[in-house]
């Protein structure tokens, strides 16, 4: 008996993948759970496994194949007893009685009938919908293609469909018209990979989503980077490496326990403010593929030394395509980290539903007033983005302040 091989949900809002390798072929024995697929997403890199033990009868996909969840791609012949166990499965459904089944069956065939096209349609496009959100539209007759989602990435939700069935004229945006650039010269074109594209939508929909405020500020790095000298080694010889980055997170967890609306969501449908009793923190990592934003749990519990061990750790796997799904989420706050790079300043985008990220440039030396002479002093550039509905400026100063005071004197409080 011949079985489709589908990709599973992935993760939430995770709608595609690309097919970074296929690691079996036409005619290749398999075990249940065996790995047939690796998978990358703007998430991480994954397998998908076997849901039988059969022989592999064909491949539907190719290394670099753009792929979406529920879509087969894999046809495996499997043993009949197998197939049986699955029947076996379904047979509580059988204990109906069979008046009531023959009144379901006539039921969803009507239905099913009247809503073919639209169904046919939805299935066949590209739409990021859940399959409630799929089952409502065909319920209520409602054409999802011209629908705008306003959920993460574009996401149709529930809340879409219904306001448009009392919106019956709304149209799809109109998209915007490039113009042949070949008429002034060569060009060429480059399809972006997955997590660049994901990015991208992400990316916008935060920037329309939350109203953004910057502020800037800079704090005396000098004796930061003493205690960070003196504390290498011993952060080395428990497996971390101390860096300016490591100590950002520690200072972070603090200051979002000082400041609770900084580590919180907004729910403005029910116009709440979800504030957050655990302490997330992203770090922006810098890879060949794109940004990737693993994320180090509960920072406020773990000593400088783990938090610099678990943060080099996570930028490894980022750069080798290592991170696991549950290692890109649940981020509350984000460090965005370029001083390594260079700038003497940017404005980083909060990576919505969060409300807040902190960007790091390049330090700098600098004559500063102590006292009453000047000094040479090493200077570092901070840049706070955050969601003007929840953080008012003074709110936003005062938490960026607080934050170059402790790295101004992290003895005072780092220990």
């Amino acid at each position: 008996m011949k079985k489709e091989i589908k990709i599973p949900d992935i993760a939430e809002n995770v709608e595609k993948g690309l097919i970074a390798s296929v690691l079996v072929s036409k005619g290749d024995k398999v075990s249940k759970d065996q790995a047939l697929v690796e998978i990358e997403t703007d998430k991480a890199t994954t397998d998908i496994p076997s849901d039988y033990d059969g022989v592999i009868d064909e491949v539907k996909v190719s290394e670099g194949d753009e792929v979406s969840v529920h879509q087969v791609i894999m046809i495996i012949e499997v043993k009949e007893e197998e197939d049986n166990n699955d029947e076996k499965e379904k047979e509580p459904d059988d204990d109906k009685p069979k008046e009531n089944q023959n009144e379901e069956t006539t039921d969803q065939k009507s239905v099913e009938k009247e809503e073919k096209t639209i169904s046919e349609r939805a299935e066949s496009e590209d739409i990021p919908a859940a399959p409630s959100v799929r089952r409502l539209a065909r319920e209520l007759g409602v054409d999802l293609l011209k629908i705008d989602g306003s959920g993460p990435g574009g996401r149709i939700t529930k809340e879409d469909v219904e306001n448009y069935t009392s919106d019956p004229v709304s149209e799809p945006k109109q998209k915007t018209q490039l113009s042949d650039f070949s008429k002034w010269g060569p060009v060429s074109r480059e399809d972006m990979n997955n997590i660049r594209r994901v990015t991208a939508k992400s990316l916008s929909e935060a920037w329309q989503t939350v109203p953004h405020v910057t502020q800037f500020d800079e704090a005396d790095i000098t004796k930061l980077e003493e205690f960070r000298k003196k504390n290498q080694d011993k952060i080395e010889k428990a497996g971390g490496k101390l860096t300016v980055t490591s100590l950002l997170l520690k200072i972070v967890g603090l200051a979002l326990q000082k400041f609770p609306q900084f580590n919180a969501s907004v729910d403005m449908d029910n116009k709440q403010i979800i504030y957050k009793h655990y302490y997330n923190v992203g770090i922006a990592v810098d890879t060949e593929q794109g940004l990737l934003v693993p994320v180090v749990r509960d920072v406020n519990k773990k000593s400088l030394a783990n938090l610099s061990a678990e943060l080099s750790d996570l930028a490894k796997k980022a750069r080798n395509k290592e991170l696991s799904l549950d290692q890109m989420q649940g981020g509350n706050f984000t460090i965005s980290n370029l001083g390594g790079i260079g700038g003497t300043g940017f404005t980083p985008i909060v990576y919505y539903p969060q409300v807040a990220i902190l960007g790091v440039s390049r330090s700098k030396y600098q004559q500063v007033l102590v006292g009453d002479e000047f000094e040479k002093r090493l200077v570092i550039p901070l840049s706070l983005s955050y969601d003007h509905r929840i953080i008012d400026g003074a709110d936003g100063a005062r938490f960026l302040r607080w934050i170059c005071d402790v790295i101004e004197d992290p003895y005072a409080i780092l220990f």
